[in-house]
């Protein structure tokens, strides 16, 4: 069984910062691509940022410039530190990992629970 455990999520002001965190654990091979999306109430659930294992990153052009993924592959952790925040960043923040268990099978995506950023004054 593989599960993903996100952190860090809260209620900031306009122009402040939050650091979120994701840890993959249970019965890993590998992992592949990990990456955030968000969803705002009413909204489809988008691509944030991605990172392939070797640290290729991939941003939505609304977060160019004020956040960045990160990933510790030794802890199976993916992180997103979000600067700059803006009232439109407010969504429920979903961690994503392509997690291969074994040898003989293909990555499958997994999904967090999702952790609420809201960003008002």
């Amino acid at each position: 069984q593989v599960q993903l455990v996100e952190s860090g999520g809260g209620l900031v002001q306009p122009g402040g910062s939050l650091r979120l965190s994701c840890a993959a654990s249970g019965s890993i091979f590998s992992i592949n691509a990990m990456g955030w999306y968000r969803q705002a109430p009413g909204k489809q659930r988008d691509l944030v940022a991605s990172i392939t294992n070797g640290g290729s990153t991939n941003y939505a052009d609304s977060v160019k410039g004020r956040f960045t993924i990160s990933r510790d592959n030794a802890k199976n952790t993916v992180y997103l530190q979000m600067n700059s925040l803006k009232p439109e960043d407010t969504a429920v923040y979903y961690c994503n990992a392509q997690i291969q268990i074994d040898v003989w099978r293909g990555s499958t995506s997994y999904w967090g629970q999702g952790t609420q950023v809201t960003i008002s004054s």
